[in-house]
């Protein structure tokens, strides 16, 4: 689950990580109440910036305005301008691709000087199984560029599962930056505080790009991203109230409601499978037989009438679907069981009109696998069976041409 960069802050400010000052707003007239409140306490500059999920807003621009999605203001009147150009429009960062994100929040900060700028993350490595914390001089840049053109550049230190992070660990990190004096002193602080919240909040990422210092030889989190394990969320209900469901795709949002676990594509093939390393092969299949996965769906162990239903009613959302392939192993579930559920599914008035013109073509192994192809076979509708994986990529070839 991801969360705004003004969430991340609060969160991080909880466990002594040094954040600037910042006020969220949701509308022009906070947005010019937060700066005025920061300018009372001292601020000489403002930062405003849009909330959305996605990096790059600092070289992102809104489609009508053409404002940047970060603002350096000078004034509270520059403030007010930058919200005005902000709220309500579409900004089009590098990771939000030509959609781009309608910004509904805004964050002004305090205006920081800066020394220098770094990069520090923290992740699983799960080639090691352990949570890695790099760090990097050249920050403010993206780290996927650092680590392809100068991965020397990037430092790592890897924590065993159930151990704690080492202040020696935090000193060698602090000392790959080039921190000295009262500046490595307190990089090693950040640097051991923002691994305590990472893994109190069960995070599975913490990225701080960039980490600046100050001339007065501060450590900052200028930017901060976290994302949490969604598997862990159980345990965390203050940061489920976080969730910002306006920034999710609704699809995923809606498939949440009944467990399935849904991804949207960009492809034309609706897949409906039953595991994640079945949707996985199931999505190479579509791409030989020349398609391309409109989604990955995976509806889990229990693939019964209504969860049928559901994933169908998901699926042809996407008006790019020409053809649903399912593809069910029946291990626990019977393979007939899952047959008749899919031609009930089918016969629903509301799915039916959709599906109308969306061949379906179901491939059932395991449990009554016969039995199953035998249903559908026999059905009078618009859904295809298959046996094999190479007849179910021959039929998809079939239904696209």
């Amino acid at each position: 689950m991801n969360i705004h960069e003004y969430q991340a802050k609060e969160i991080l400010k909880q466990y002594g990580v040094a954040v600037p000052a910042g006020i969220p707003a949701f509308s022009v007239e906070e947005a010019v109440s937060a700066a005025e409140e920061l300018k009372a306490k001292g601020a000489t500059l403002f930062v405003l910036k849009a909330q959305i999920h996605a990096g790059g807003r600092g070289k992102g621009r809104t489609v009508k305005s053409g404002a940047k999605g970060v603002m350096l203001c000078k004034t509270v009147e520059e403030v007010k301008q930058g919200a005005e150009a902000l709220l309500g429009d579409t900004l089009v960062t590098i990771q939000t691709g030509e959609a781009g994100k309608q910004v509904q929040r805004l964050y002004v900060t305090d205006g920081v000087d800066i020394a220098h700028e770094f990069y520090l993350g923290i992740t699983l490595d799960r080639a090691k199984g352990q949570n890695v914390i790099m760090v990097s001089t050249e920050g403010g840049v993206e780290i996927e560029k650092v680590a392809e053109e100068t991965p020397e550049l990037i430092v790592k230190e890897w924590v065993e599962p159930g151990q704690k992070l080492y202040p020696s660990q935090a000193r060698r990190l602090a000392f790959a930056l080039g921190l000295t004096g009262d500046a490595f002193k307190k990089g090693v602080k950040f640097i051991l505080s923002l691994y305590e919240a990472f893994e109190a909040t069960d995070a599975s990422i913490f990225e701080i790009n960039p980490l600046v210092l100050t001339p007065d030889n501060d450590v900052i989190a200028l930017d901060a991203k976290i994302n949490f394990d969604s598997n862990a969320l159980f345990r965390h209900k203050d940061l489920m109230e976080l969730r910002d469901l306006t920034e999710e795709d609704p699809a995923e949002v809606e498939a949440g409601k009944f467990n399935l676990n849904y991804i949207k594509l960009d492809g034309n093939v609706g897949c409906m499978v039953n595991g994640a390393g079945l949707a996985m092969a199931t999505m190479d299949i579509i791409k030989l037989a020349g398609g391309d996965p409109a989604n990955f769906l995976d509806v889990g162990g229990t693939a019964n009438v209504e969860t049928v239903k559901n994933g169908f009613k998901i699926i042809l959302e996407d008006p790019n679907v020409k053809v649903i392939l399912i593809n069910i192993f029946g291990g626990i579930v019977r393979c007939d069981r899952v047959a008749n559920g899919v031609l009930e599914a089918v016969k629903d008035p509301e799915i039916a009109a959709k599906v109308a013109n969306v061949p379906i073509i179901v491939r059932l192994q395991g449990t009554n696998a016969e039995e199953a192809k035998e249903i559908i076979d026999n059905s009078d509708l618009n859904v295809v069976s298959a046996v094999l994986l190479k007849e179910a990529a021959a039929e998809v070839t079939k239904a696209l041409a």
